[in-house]
């Protein structure tokens, strides 16, 4: 019996066309497949510059033209992760369960969007649409390098590569996985970028009284491993029910006391202190797997998996520990997914750019 998606994995010494062929064709094989309806293709950051014949390999081994995907700064499916050496991961998927191209119809509601992009690709107008997207942006930690995104078989030259996903439902989750380090506060003062006041106190001074022990004595704060959580909603729960965006330290201001963030905040808007940690992101990944699998409701016939560059085997000690509870909680499900410098994905009603953080989308066939 064919399976509705599988995927194949291949990487070597070099970065040869040949390793997107054989990924593909190990997927077929898997899926019990001659041919496939479409291809998901993600390719190590070694095939940037010239990512055309790999591609066309693909679609060759495939017998589809319906080819999407991206290079990125590593690749996985569920049977490891490649970071540092030249490789191919494929998903084949048999018609009609199959990303599409987005026709001129309105789309359903409940419609999901495969949505790859390069950092150039990302404008506000096109995530921002009323139809929920999953992905993630083509790049490293830094956004440099040339990034490349495909649809059709061909590579896009407006940086944006969309598929709707037909033939399945599916449930979208992102772990955002910070620990807490207080409570939501009210943004008593705000200039621009920089959070004067928290509540009755200097925003610096609320920070640096939150930090662990051994994190406040060090020579220098860790900046890089903290960051505000701006919550929506009830701010008594919002932190337990994942309901906040993640804004990044850019200073810490001794001058005044002040904190300048990545965006923008208002005044009454509720801002809590987080630092990044492996273990609470372990923990939260689990129970965003749970969620997403209640939700769904069924058994999942394939994943899709997001993690940024900065939460994968550099995060976890040479371990990618999202893959690994993902795997343990579906033993053979096919899951395929890039690292990248950023994450596509749903949060409170829209779409939102994630950072630091692991998109997950489970579906399941609705023929199965």
């Amino acid at each position: 019996m064919r399976a509705p998606a599988a995927t194949g994995l291949s990487y070597g010494g070099r970065a040869e066309a040949e390793h997107a062929a054989r990924a593909v064709s190990r997927a077929l094989k898997r899926a019990r497949l001659e041919r496939a309806g479409a291809v998901l293709l993600f390719l190590t950051p070694h095939y940037a510059a010239n990512p055309g014949p790999a591609i066309r390999a693909a679609a060759r081994a495939a017998g589809s033209l319906q080819v999407i995907g991206a290079t990125a700064a590593g690749i996985l499916t569920e049977e490891e992760w490649v970071l540092d050496s030249p490789g191919a991961a494929a998903m084949v998927f048999a018609a009609p369960v199959t990303p599409a191209p987005i026709g001129p119809a309105p789309l359903d509601d409940e419609a999901i969007i495969l949505s790859l992009c390069t950092p150039a690709g990302l404008t506000a107008d096109w995530l921002d649409v009323p139809v929920k997207r999953v992905g993630a942006v083509s790049g490293d930690l830094f956004g440099h390098g040339p990034f490349k995104v495909w649809a059709g078989g061909r590579e896009a030259e407006s940086g944006r590569a969309d598929a709707i996903l037909l033939g399945v439902r599916g449930v979208l989750r992102a772990s955002q996985g910070v620990r807490a380090l207080t409570s939501p506060i009210e943004v008593a003062e705000v200039q621009g970028y920089d959070v004067k006041r928290l509540g009755n106190y200097p925003a610096l001074n609320v920070l640096v009284k939150s930090l662990p022990v051994g994190v406040r004595e060090l020579e220098r704060i860790p900046l890089h491993l903290i960051m505000g959580g701006v919550t929506f909603g009830d701010p008594l729960t919002a932190i337990r029910e994942g309901r906040y965006r993640l804004n990044h330290i850019v200073a810490a201001n001794l001058g005044d006391q002040s904190i300048t963030l990545s965006h923008p905040l208002s005044r009454g808007e509720r801002l809590f202190w987080a630092m990044r940690d492996a273990l609470t992101a372990e923990r939260d990944m689990r129970q965003t797997i749970e969620d997403a699998a209640r939700a769904l409701g069924d058994a999942p016939s394939f994943a899709l998996l997001f993690p940024c560059m900065g939460r994968g085997p550099h995060f976890y000690g040479n371990r990618d520990r999202d893959l690994e509870l993902l795997t343990a909680r579906f033993p053979g499900l096919p899951v395929i997914g890039m690292y990248g410098n950023g994450e596509i994905g749903p949060l409170d009603d829209a779409n939102h750019l994630y950072q630091y953080s692991a998109v997950l989308g489970l579906f399941r066939t609705q023929a199965a």
